[in-house]
């Protein structure tokens, strides 16, 4: 279970609106920092957990591997 700070800024709206967006109806998981993540309250509480400098960079990538084709991903390494 991600721990999330009382203090922590949240996502921005634009943020928060891409997540849904990318994990709307999402079937095969988005990988960010070796974690499968397959719904947006779990990756957005994931994100919100993280320092900035880290949000911005896991964000980037759940956001690139969504712009991606869909394709299977072994969750095994």
């Amino acid at each position: 279970m991600t721990v999330i700070k009382d203090d922590a800024p949240g996502l921005s709206r634009a943020q928060n609106r891409l997540l849904r967006r990318i994990y709307n109806g999402r079937t095969i998981p988005i990988v960010a920092d070796g974690r499968p993540f397959l719904t947006y309250k779990d990756a957005g509480r994931y994100l919100r957990s993280l320092a900035p400098h880290d949000r911005d960079r896991a964000y980037a990538e759940m956001k690139e591997q969504a712009k991606s084709p869909r394709r299977s991903v072994d969750l095994t390494t």
